[in-house]
């Protein structure tokens, strides 16, 4: 079925495409492993917490750009875990990007019994979540078969297999996107009782472990300068670098299908608690005024999992949970007004990169745009306060010239500040990469 030397596959009973996520996960090891060709570039291995393939959501849309970046400059061993089934689809187009690909299970009755340990322990819930001892396993064995040029974990909560006995002595790029110390302290002081002191008691251990991080390797990246200067007040690390998110500029791009002109669309995964926060407080608090004073106005919700309360916001007059779907453009490109309402937010904002790339008059929250770069000249509608938020929707509704101004600002901004290799090229010299492309890889 695969074009590629495969190792261990021929332990796998019958194509992978004909079983279920329960037989894969009952696997002794791990899902896949392949290995394509040896190409003269240096061995590159990068950690992901989940599947980097299809780049949908936040973390995995990042890893994704990453490991094509990586995959243009060296022969990269991609290890990761996987939380939901995996497609014979997604595995060939990793497959086509990496020398060797380890996807391994993590079920999630073993998951959460070992992240509770892990706290009991005196460790994060994260560090359990994540752990596994086949991914260490295949790790040991892959530092054993090679000798790699640098290490590249996609969160802090992978960086202690860096710190393997067998990978120790690698030099270690840690990609800490946000700085999910702090993450865990805003869940905290959005919640109460039991559920916020669990919160903080995971910020103040992940900041330990962040904490840590300098003394051993040689360099980390976040997103934005405002998660730089958050882990600076933790400890200073002149090998902390800003590498923004960037967006693709081809796969999003203005359409000139017709719009709804009175139609507003909020884009995330719908059982993530930023995401739903947002969700709700805006559809309850904001909405109900806005489809007073625009009756034939709608709001859209699109994206994976929406939870029972996500889901109950349909009999809210106006709105539509639309859930999850393949693809998310038609639904931002026929919508008048993209929104991005959160009021818990770190790192920088997938939804508002593609809104913009799709010349979307967008309006946001100042959480939402926390990530971005102060002095540049972004064109995205500030709103904080429930008035802000329907004064300034309810003009850009009735307001179709400014709409298309706005749209095209923000599709200029992202060309100029958002391009993904221009985002990823300090990787380059912190990995001791080639810094221009092979052209070698089939992606």
């Amino acid at each position: 079925m695969f074009s590629c030397h495969a190792r261990w596959v021929s332990n796998l009973p019958g194509p992978v495409a004909n079983l279920t996520f329960s037989q894969l996960q009952h696997r002794p090891r791990h899902l896949f492993a392949y290995e394509n060709r040896a190409l003269s570039l240096p061995n590159v291995l990068y950690l992901v917490h989940r599947v980097p393939f299809p780049p949908d959501k936040g973390d995995r849309i990042r890893a994704y750009h990453v490991l094509a970046h990586l995959a243009k400059r060296a022969t990269v061993w991609l290890a990761c875990l996987a939380d939901e089934p995996v497609s014979d689809e997604n595995v060939a187009s990793l497959r086509g990007l990496t020398q060797r690909l380890a996807i391994v299970p993590t079920q999630p009755w073993r998951r959460w019994p070992r992240a509770l340990l892990s706290f009991l322990r005196g460790r994060t819930i994260s560090e359990g979540a994540f752990a596994s001892g086949s991914l260490s396993g295949v790790l040991a064995e892959w530092a054993h078969l090679t000798k790699f040029h640098a290490s590249l974990a996609s969160s802090s909560s992978l960086a202690p297999y860096l710190r393997l006995p067998a990978l120790r002595d690698i030099p270690s790029v840690v990609d800490l996107v946000d700085v999910d110390s702090q993450k865990w302290f805003d869940y905290a002081a959005s919640t109460r009782g039991p559920r916020s002191w669990l919160f903080r008691a995971e910020g103040r251990r992940l900041r330990c472990l962040e904490r840590d991080l300098p003394s051993w390797a040689v360099a980390g990246t976040v997103v934005s300068q405002v998660e730089a200067e958050v882990f600076h007040s933790i400890r200073a690390w002149d090998g902390l670098h800003v590498l923004p998110n960037g967006v693709d500029l081809r796969y999003f791009r203005p359409c000139s299908s017709p719009r709804d002109e009175k139609g507003c669309v909020f884009v995330g995964a719908l059982d993530y608690y930023p995401n739903v926060d947002a969700a709700c407080w805006f559809c309850r608090e904001i909405w109900p005024e806005i489809y007073r004073r625009f009756p034939e106005a709608h709001l859209q919700l699109v994206g994976r999992r929406p939870v029972a309360a996500v889901r109950k916001l349909a009999e809210v007059k106006g709105v539509q949970v639309v859930g999850p779907v393949a693809d998310v453009r038609p639904y931002l490109s026929k919508a008048a007004v993209a929104l991005a309402p959160l009021r818990i937010a770190r790192g920088l904002q997938n939804k508002v990169l593609e809104a913009l790339a799709m010349a979307k008059a967008t309006v946001a929250s100042p959480q939402a745009l926390a990530g971005f770069s102060e002095d540049a000249d972004l064109p995205v509608v500030r709103a904080s306060s429930p008035a802000e938020w329907i004064e300034l929707v309810v003009h850009l509704l009735g307001d179709a010239d400014l709409r298309h101004e706005r749209g095209n600002a923000g599709r200029r901004y992202v060309e100029s500040h958002h391009d993904w290799d221009r985002c990823l090229a300090p990787l380059n010299e912190l990995l001791d990469l080639p810094s221009k492309s092979t052209n070698l890889v089939a992606c």
